[in-house]
């Protein structure tokens, strides 16, 4: 009894599911619906945009000074007189430190006096030959003597210069390391100086990139210091020799530092830039892969409304989140930008989005009715 009970029920069930599908069938665009299973899907898009991309090779590299030199005396003596501090700027030709110069200077006062008194000889003797007086070899005695009068003070002021010791060419001076009144011989470091208004970046390359850079090629370089900050020069040499131990090439780039911030001694990441140019770029989830092809929608307008077109496409490089475009796709088109899993090739979409895309992604999403939300 009660196997037959439950066989009426099941029955009973049977029939009224029956009945519903039979009815959804009759129902208008039920046979569609039931045969597509198709709806609307809303979708995110974003206009294609034109983005600069390049071939790169990157390296590590240390500043340098565009010229330095280690400041030093050429005589042996005491400071008399310090006219610097420590990071100051000073002009080419400035005084820096000057030394002890007493026995210098007396000596001279005492050549020139000799110089004034050759020269008064020499008019005299003039005067004389003019009235026939004395010989022609009192003149050329006369003569001779003041020559030697000149060489003396030239000779003495020479001396006087090498106790003044100046700045060679403009730049910032580094730590002082003397103190007035010490006692400095050549070779002594008295400071570094240093012209940073322009900064040298040394950096090597295997050489098997010599085929690829060139002088005049532009590079982008980003130090710890500032971090996210990109400073950007061009190479100006490349060494004549390869280095037979690491097989590399040593490439100097330039950079202008007219703020001085930069600083040398500092690492400095590099990459060489080549083949620059611009081409349509995509963000990566807008990407889906079958086999060995890859794929975009584009959403185009049909007489039913918009729908999404399944397009290959062929890739480039790759500049932070977007992708470089070869073929395939040209700068404007809207392509759909997220979720990209939940579309098939012909399915219709409605906008419910609009983002904008930069050289590094998505940077703002804006509603298909209005405002503007960062991303």
């Amino acid at each position: 009894m009660r196997r037959a009970s439950f066989l009426i029920v099941v029955l009973v069930a049977f029939v009224a599911m029956t009945v519903i599908v039979a009815v959804r069938a009759l129902l208008p665009g039920g046979d569609e619906m039931a045969g597509r299973g198709e709806r609307v899907l809303p979708v995110a898009v974003a206009a294609v945009p034109s983005v600069e991309f390049a071939d790169v090779v990157e390296a590590l590299g240390t500043a340098r000074a565009n010229e330095t030199v280690t400041v030093t005396a050429r005589v042996t003596d005491t400071i008399s007189r310090i006219n610097f501090e420590s990071g100051q700027h000073v002009a080419a030709g400035a005084i820096l430190v000057e030394l002890t110069d007493t026995e210098e200077a007396a000596g001279l006062a005492e050549a020139r006096t000799t110089q004034r008194e050759a020269q008064r000889d020499l008019d005299r003797t003039n005067d004389l030959i003019a009235r026939a007086v004395v010989p022609q070899s009192r003149f050329d005695e006369a003569t001779a003597a003041l020559e030697r009068a000149r060489a003396r003070v030239a000779s003495i002021e020479a001396q006087l210069a090498d106790r003044i010791v100046r700045a060679p060419f403009a730049g910032i001076v580094g730590l002082r390391e003397v103190s007035l009144g010490g006692l400095v011989r050549p070779g002594d470091t008295i400071a570094r100086l240093d012209d940073t208004s322009r900064i040298k970046l040394d950096f090597t390359v295997p050489e098997r990139f010599l085929s690829v850079v060139s002088a005049g090629m532009q590079v982008a370089a980003e130090t710890s210091a500032y971090p996210g900050e990109v400073f950007t020069g061009e190479i100006a040499q490349i060494d004549s020799r390869i280095d037979p131990i690491t097989r590399s090439v040593t490439i100097r780039a330039e950079i202008e530092n007219l703020d001085g911030r930069l600083l040398p001694g500092q690492l400095m990441t590099v990459a060489v830039r080549r083949d620059v140019r611009s081409h349509p770029a995509v963000p990566g989830a807008a990407l889906t892969r079958y086999l060995d092809q890859t794929f975009v929608y584009v959403v185009e307008e049909a007489a039913e409304g918009m729908i999404a077109r399944q397009r290959s496409i062929e890739l480039g490089r790759r500049a932070g989140t977007m992708v470089e475009v070869l073929d395939g796709l040209t700068a404007g088109e809207q392509i759909i930008s997220e979720g990209v899993h939940r579309i098939r090739d012909g399915a219709a979409v409605e906008i419910t989005r609009e983002m904008r895309l930069g050289a590094n992604g998505v940077m703002a999403g804006v509603a298909a009715g209005g405002s503007s939300a960062a991303q």
